[in-house]
């Protein structure tokens, strides 16, 4: 189920076999590849015949585990489920598994494929068929061997939140039955389609009983940042696979909920062709629900349609939901959630009790399952040349098409709307790039998502600048614009168009990435159309520049953050300077290299002034990276160690117990840390910490409990909406902490800080517009009284201690990417920088 905060959805898919095992589990984070990274030339994955189907491959089958959370339920424990498809594969030629990734704590995650056999040319016709709707939709338009031979890919995926688990069971009840199934409708399904079943996307949520993975990643979130094992596994599931329809099971909504959603609907969608499908599903899989015959006697109220019952309050607009994403990629796709909740405080009902509200919950799925299928059946060929229309859309650059108002009844003028799409993106390289790492970042992470992008081969002009001969060029009449747009665009401002949004309402990479990214739009001028060669590899793009004086680390990206970590680990003479940046010695010629090839990074010969100031007091000889204790979301803590920081837990309850903080350099702290919930010795503890010279780093409401606990800067601290939300621009004031930052940054619940004491220093203000894209409604604590104000700013306590105060979200679900090193600068100024 979607929680208001922190919502949920997920979705899953198939490869062309074993297309997607090492890709997935190899995959580093969200972190830049230095090595050449290969892509096909149309900017897809690297294509992989498929074997014949049956693949006939076994499943390793793990060893038997009794604390498994599903057993109580009465449901597949996660040790269960290969040896159950094992037997399957070994007794079926319907019936295919292949591991396509690992999950953090190292469960495979497991892709079933149902199909009617296939042999070798069989299969390599389904991927040509495949590719050539993608590569060439107005041939695939016209082919009749398409229509008449092209088997429909579905994705059905389950238990992407680990603890909504009846989604497993649903699905391998379908496999079970459609193994040995003799019934007609089957039969021709399989002969039709290929059924893409993510049995369990969350494995180890699954068995620990937790809504999100091993990380604390709400999994079902990450589908555009895509930092965690488990959903660079289900991307290159849709990507490779390319779903027409896609079901993603989760729960509870009693009634049971079936997408399609409220307004505002996804922009880079082509929501004419997605509602033609969607409606008309979403009505067979509320009447397969409402044909079990459950009723108030069983604790089931009558199945809900959002678009059809809600006013608002469940929209598709972020494409970070399973569902959402494989949208871009040409899908129709639902959220199905079923009804009768088992997680959370219901876990501990009674077993008997539990056991009847889990089993409903799979019938219920597995009507949903049965009903999607037939409505697949029974309109291949119109799935089939809807999905087509979408890739010709894009690769012809038309506009995109309203969805007639009073459609099916239920269309009004809030769910019709039109995107004007730019001609293009340009990615610049060299001089005119503020992050080398970064871009190299951004677009293969473009790649990864099966964008096209191209190397310009002569130098671009957009608006009168001109950008160097290699930069990166997405062109945007290609079939997967939506994706590329959903990712690049700056989005919009939505919050004059509901009163609340489900979930977040910006994420645009290109502004909260760290790279420079220019569109080119109507007017920009036909200079940035050079010739352009695709790009197969995104090469290393570490330099060093020719020096005598040493050189300079600058910190602007969470890769010179983890080149910083390695210089240190070989004690190569470091020093943090005054401004932030560091200072590398002549004698560490080698190490510099090194970590630029490794890296990516840039390194600039060090001025006179900066060689100077690395022999001063006011700068710091670095013998290790800071000591940070965190108070914080997983996914901050995650963020923190992925850059290569020490990390040690800090909490209210690690306080309470005598935790000793004279071996940290620092704290950061946003939540968990509560003053007023500290016995006596824990408060003298932190106050002692600070007094010593200790650091502080607080962001959003802790910096508001702590400023106001123990006085901290004497500043106020202004709290805007609990749920405004979006990419915002920032002025940076180019200090040791913000840097010549990227602009923008991202707000969940805004603050900023006035009456600021004269020896407060501001490193970062809101733009005197500040709302780019997303959902902060005006008056009162609005935008509007944002403007201009101070989100970041740095000072020391009257016993010596250094703090920063954040009110934006830098390390949000790991998103911001050009925001976290800001937040590793402020811990090595607040931590190692001298009093």
């Amino acid at each position: 189920m979607r929680s208001r905060r922190h919502p949920a959805r997920p979705l899953v898919a198939l490869l062309a076999a074993g297309a997607l095992t090492a890709a997935s589990s190899a995959a580093s984070p969200a972190v830049a590849p230095t090595a050449a990274v290969p892509a096909s030339p149309t900017g897809t994955h690297p294509h992989v015949p498929a074997p014949a189907y049956p693949l006939g491959t076994l499943l390793p089958e793990p060893v038997t585990d009794p604390d498994d959370a599903s057993l109580r339920l009465g449901l597949a424990p996660h040790h269960d489920l290969a040896r159950r498809l094992n037997e399957l594969v070994a007794t079926s030629d319907r019936v295919s598994a292949q591991v396509v990734g690992s999950s953090v704590e190292g469960r495979d995650l497991v892709l079933v494929t149902l199909t009617a056999p296939e042999g070798p040319d069989e299969a390599r016709e389904q991927d040509r068929l495949r590719d050539r709707i993608l590569a060439d939709p107005v041939r695939a338009a016209r082919d009749q061997e398409l229509r008449e031979r092209y088997k429909v890919p579905v994705l059905i995926t389950a238990n992407l939140h680990g603890n909504e688990w009846e989604g497993t069971d649903a699905a391998l009840r379908l496999v079970e039955e459609w193994a040995t199934s003799d019934d007609p409708d089957v039969l021709q399904t399989l002969e039709s389609t290929r059924v893409h079943l993510m049995v369990s996307a969350n494995p180890d949520g699954r068995v620990g009983n937790s809504r999100r993975n091993a990380a604390g990643f709400d999994l079902n979130r990450d589908l555009l940042t895509v930092s965690q094992p488990e959903t660079r596994a289900l991307r290159d599931v849709v990507v490779r696979t390319q779903p027409a329809m896609v079901l993603d099971v989760h729960g509870y909504v009693n009634g049971p909920l079936v997408e399609p959603t409220t307004p505002p609907h996804g922009e880079n969608y082509e929501y004419d062709l997605f509602l033609k499908h969607a409606w008309p599903n979403a009505l067979g899989i509320e009447e397969a629900i409402l044909g079990l015959g459950l009723d108030d006697g069983d604790g089931v109220r009558p199945p809900q349609v959002p678009l059809r019952d809600w006013d608002e309050g469940w929209d598709d607009w972020p494409p970070i939901f399973l569902p959402q994403y494989a949208a871009l990629h040409g899908a129709v796709a639902h959220t199905v959630e079923v009804p009768l909740r088992v997680n959370n405080a219901s876990y501990d009902l009674p077993e008997e009790e539990l056991r009847r509200r889990a089993a409903v919950n799979v019938d219920v799925a597995r009507a949903a399952m049965g009903a999607t299928l037939d409505y697949v059946r029974d309109h291949r060929e119109e799935l089939i040349a809807d999905q087509v229309e979408i890739f010709r859309r894009g690769t012809a650059g038309e506009v995109q098409r309203p969805v007639p108002e009073g459609l099916f009844g239920v269309v009004g003028p809030e769910d019709v709307s039109v995107t004007k799409y730019p001609r293009a993106y340009v990615v610049p390289a060299g001089g005119r790039q503020r992050s080398a790492p970064a871009a190299a970042r951004l677009v293969r992470h473009l790649l990864d998502h099966g964008v096209q992008v191209e190397r310009a081969e002569a130098p671009v002009v957009v608006d009168g600048t001109t950008y160097p001969e290699g930069s990166w060029v997405v062109d945007l009449h290609q079939a997967r614009r939506g994706v590329a747009h959903a990712l690049l665009g700056q989005g919009t401002d939505l919050s004059d168009r509901v009163e609340a949004m489900y979930d977040i309402s910006g994420w645009s990479l290109g502004l909260l990435w760290g790279a420079d990214v220019v569109p080119v739009r109507p007017g920009s001028g036909d200079g940035w159309d050079v010739p352009r060669a695709p790009v197969g590899t995104v090469p290393g793009q570490g330099q060093v520049a020719p020096s005598s004086r040493g050189w300079v680390l600058e910190l602007a990206d969470p890769a010179d953050v983890r080149a910083l970590g390695q210089l240190l680990s070989w004690e190569v003479g470091a020093t943090l300077l005054p401004d932030g940046t560091v200072h590398l010695p002549v004698s560490a010629a080698w190490a510099v290299e090194q970590v630029a090839d490794d890296h990516g990074v840039h390194l600039a010969g060090a001025s006179a002034a900066q060689a100077e100031a690395a022999g001063t007091e006011e700068a710091a000889v670095l013998a290790r990276p800071p000591v940070v204790g965190v108070a914080a979301t997983a996914e901050e803590r995650w963020v923190l160690t992925d850059m290569g920081l020490t990390v040690r837990p800090v909490g209210t309850d690690e306080l309470n117990e005598g935790l000793d903080l004279s071996d940290l350099d620092t704290l950061y702290v946003s939540t968990g840390l509560a003053m007023d919930q500290l016995d006596e010795e824990a408060r003298a503890e932190v106050r002692s910490f600070l007094a010593e010279g200790g650091g502080l780093v607080a962001r959003g409401a802790a910096a508001n409990h702590l400023e106001d606990a123990l006085d901290l800067l004497d500043v106020t601290v202004v709290a805007g909406p609990g749920d405004a939300n979006g990419v915002v621009a920032v002025t940076d004031e180019d200090g040791p902490v913000a840097g010549d930052g990227p602009g923008h940054t991202f707000v969940y619940g805004p603050r900023w800080f006035t009456d600021l004491p004269d020896d407060v220093h501001v490193e970062q203000r809101f733009a005197d517009d500040p709302l780019v894209s997303g959902h902060w409604r005006p008056g009162g604590t609005g935008p509007d009284a944002a403007a201009g104000e101070a989100v970041l700013v740095r000072g020391t306590t009257d016993s010596g201690g250094r703090v920063v105060l954040i009110g934006s979200e830098p390390l949000f679900r790991a998103h911001p990417l050009g925001q976290h090193a800001v937040v590793a600068r402020a811990l090595l100024w607040t931590g190692l920088l001298p009093p």
